[in-house]
């Protein structure tokens, strides 16, 4: 069974630089969107066989979440059930037989790392969201968690030590899930691989320079690790900042 997670960064925008494209060529059971920047009717896309399910934020041109699916699902959850956290658009379960998919947009904690303390509350409320679902079934979480988890995860470590998406204390809160119970899918495979990344700011080049972050992830609970057949990340791909990361599993 494989699985795609994607920002998309836009998905209007997106759909202009070959979106349809790469999905189709991908042929994933399961396709995760994060960062779609749309309300519901802006956008009239569906692919044959899919079902689709739409997290949109409150506040137009900001966030958002999407997962089409081959598969039809028992249920589909948006948000966590927290007030504080459902207006943005950031999560979709969806439940399957043997598992639930969780596609999420982690917050950024922005310039200056003003919303570094909500992504703190937020990382709390997720994981245990995360680990109630985990006691029912095993979960698949995919997505833009933004955070480059260890120094191998992006090019430039110490000149980003404090900047967000690589504070101490956002790689102390993964860390703090991963030991709760999730294996990181890409890491299983390639524990040692370095230039590995999903991410790459507009400005400077960065793309062609392979100046970047891993911070798109598909993590499973610790028990389905037998089921992993493959992890990879898409850096061939276009269309966004981020490249599409994927996941098999038998």
């Amino acid at each position: 069974m494989k699985f795609i997670s994607w920002n998309v960064n836009g998905l209007r925008a997106c759909v202009g630089k070959g979106f349809e494209e790469a999905f189709n060529n991908l042929d994933a059971d399961f396709f995760c969107l994060q960062e779609t920047k749309m309300q519901e009717g802006q956008l009239d896309i569906q692919f044959p066989g899919y079902e689709s399910f739409w997290n949109y934020a409150e506040k137009k041109g900001y966030s958002g979440t999407a997962v089409f699916t081959k598969h039809h699902p028992l249920s589909v959850a948006y948000g966590i059930g927290i007030d504080e956290h459902d207006h943005e658009g950031r999560v979709i379960t969806v439940e399957m037989e043997n598992f639930f998919l969780v596609c999420v947009y982690t917050p950024n904690s922005q310039d200056g790392l003003r919303r570094l303390d909500y992504r703190m509350t937020w990382e709390n409320d997720f994981r245990n969201y995360l680990l109630s679902l985990d006691q029912k079934k095993p979960v698949i979480v995919c997505g833009d968690m933004n955070v480059a988890h260890n120094e191998i995860d992006l090019k430039n470590p110490q000149s980003n030590r404090r900047n967000a998406g690589f504070t101490d204390e956002e790689r102390e809160k993964f860390t703090e899930l991963l030991n709760s119970g999730f294996t990181d899918s890409f890491r299983h495979f390639y524990p040692d691989l370095t230039g590995a990344y999903s991410w790459w700011s507009y400005r400077f080049h960065a793309r062609e320079k392979n100046a970047g972050w891993r911070i798109d992830y598909f993590l499973i609970s610790n028990r389905l690790a037998p089921q992993l057949q493959a992890a990879a990340i898409h850096n061939e791909i276009y269309g966004s900042d981020h490249c599409p990361v994927e996941l098999i599993i038998a």
